[in-house]
């Protein structure tokens, strides 16, 4: 592979550091160039905590106003577990969706991007399931409610493979989970 392959993994506040961390010295071995984007609310830089062990992150970009040609540049565009979907789906105005939804939208519209979704990350398909209606993933077992009602096709395995959509059931599949997704970049 000729090009460098860019991913994209969403942050916030109550994110698992096992995971993340894998994420940092999985692709690094693969020399992906990896990225942390978020909502950074009109700041240069946000320092994000963990959930387990309370380590700080911080990040320098954001998904909000990126153009098309960026979101281009990405080959695949991770939502991790711990409660970043959760904090990551507020919207200030009731009537509009978060602009992490918004920016997810924009990128399922994108077959090219693989989309990765791993645990509680289901929960920022919340306001838009129509992009996951019908498709096949597994999440957490406490989200199984969640998916069913998402009108997903939920598969009991620890990581599905649906195309472009890549799922896992926990933050304890990241190897996994970061197994299929390279599999698949290096497939393509």
């Amino acid at each position: 592979m000729n090009r460098t392959i860019k991913i994209a993994v969403l942050i916030e506040s109550d994110f698992y550091e096992n995971e993340i961390f894998y994420y940092k010295y999985r692709f690094a071995e693969e020399k992906f160039d990896l990225h942390f984007l978020s909502r950074l609310w009109g700041q240069e830089r946000l320092t994000f905590y963990g959930h387990e062990y309370k380590i700080p992150m911080e990040c320098n970009e954001s998904f909000e106003d990126m153009s098309e040609e960026e979101l281009l540049s990405y080959d695949a565009i991770i939502i991790p577990s711990g409660m970043v979907a959760d904090r990551l789906r507020y919207t200030e105005d009731i009537h509009k969706l978060p602009p992490a939804v918004e920016f997810i939208k924009r990128a399922f519209e994108k077959k090219e991007i693989i989309k990765g979704i791993i645990c509680h990350g289901l929960w920022l398909m919340a306001p838009a399931t129509e992009l996951i209606k019908g498709r096949r993933l597994v999440c957490h077992n406490n989200l199984l409610g969640d998916a069913k009602a998402y009108g997903a096709v939920y598969v009991d395995e620890n990581v599905v493979v649906d195309d472009d959509l890549i799922t896992a059931r926990s933050g304890d599949c990241a190897h996994l989970f970061a197994k299929a997704i390279i599999e698949k970049i290096n497939r393509e």
